[in-house]
């Protein structure tokens, strides 16, 4: 008895011993330190989600987590400075889907999406919306194809730029539904929804927060949304696939770091960074814009983002178009 005892204590030390690279690597230390890089101007939808990820880290991870502001290029200056940065996870960069749509328009970006970044997490992802004047007097999406088809060129859609993710659904919404829409860029998403709302421009596309002033004040209306499936966020109101089939795109955030980032420390943030999108405060910031947490690994983010990077430099270069 007294040898079988011996045997049990000395099976279960060594299952012990063989689980602990385990446990310690599920506990990768993290920099005391971490600055995460917001490339856009403080008060925006990115800079909110940046600031509520960095209170929930801090106190997850015991690190003093501060955001800074570095806007310009539209978002490539301030994810140049992470790609350049230290690759020991004390810097991090959070950034939409603009950050491939805009570096693969780029002539000469100032960095390569794809090789120079490593992806950590998803943060959440949602549909645009497409919202009209109500001076056009479109109502749904058939009225404004019917409205594309009969005067091509003559409607006109507002974005935030040249390679911008709402200039990259207009040409593929263009594309699917075999219409010509105006692109007219402009520098920033509120200027656009402002002579939108005017009636200056006809359309925008952009996310439902920017544009939900205009429509509650009866000058914009909401004809439909960009993701392939109906959002409950949007209740009866239809895709734009609905008249453009096999057109969809859905706006996504996510953080990345320096690529050369050691795994143990891409995962662990990955592990954290993914709890915390599903918390309650960050699933309360994604409701307006019909958002929903993506809790995807590292590894099965990098491939999409691969795939996206080459569907835009091909639109790019079939449309002759170049992000300023």
């Amino acid at each position: 008895m007294k040898t079988r005892r011996l045997l049990e204590v000395l099976v279960g030390a060594s299952v012990l011993i063989l689980t602990l690279p385990v446990a310690m690597a599920q506990q990768t230390s993290l920099p005391a330190m971490i600055r995460i890089i917001v490339p856009a101007t403080p008060g925006s939808s990115t800079d909110a989600y940046a600031r509520a990820v960095a209170v929930q880290l801090g106190e997850r991870t015991g690190s003093s987590v501060i955001v800074e502001n570095k806007p310009g290029a539209s978002t490539m200056l301030g994810s140049a400075a992470v790609a350049k940065g230290p690759k020991d996870g004390s810097m991090l960069l959070v950034n939409s889907t603009s950050l491939v749509s805009t570096g693969a328009s780029m002539k000469e970006p100032p960095l390569d999406v794809v090789k120079d970044l490593v992806p950590v997490a998803i943060l959440e992802q949602n549909p645009l919306v497409v919202a009209v004047s109500t001076k056009s007097g479109i109502r749904t999406p058939a009225e404004l194809v019917a409205a594309a088809r009969a005067t091509p060129d003559t409607l006109t859609h507002g974005t935030t730029g040249i390679g911008s993710i709402a200039h990259i659904a207009q040409e593929q919404f263009d594309d699917a539904a075999k219409i010509r829409i105006k692109h007219v860029p402009y520098r920033g998403a509120s200027l656009a929804v402002m002579d939108m709302a005017g009636g200056v421009i006809d359309m925008v596309i952009a996310t439902h927060t920017t544009v939900a002033p205009g429509v509650k004040t009866g000058r914009a209306r909401l004809i439909g949304i960009t993701s392939l499936a109906p959002n409950t966020a949007f209740s009866g109101v239809p895709t734009m696939a609905s008249v453009a089939p096999g057109f969809s795109l859905d706006l996504w955030l996510g953080v990345f770091a320096p690529t050369g980032t050691p795994s143990p420390v891409v995962n662990r943030l990955n592990r954290e960074i993914n709890e915390i999108a599903r918390s309650d405060k960050l699933r309360e910031m994604m409701a307006s814009d019909g958002g929903e947490p993506v809790t995807l690994a590292p590894e099965q983010i990098a491939p999409r983002i691969k795939e996206s990077f080459a569907t835009f430099r091909k639109l790019a270069a079939e449309k002759n178009f170049v992000a300023e």
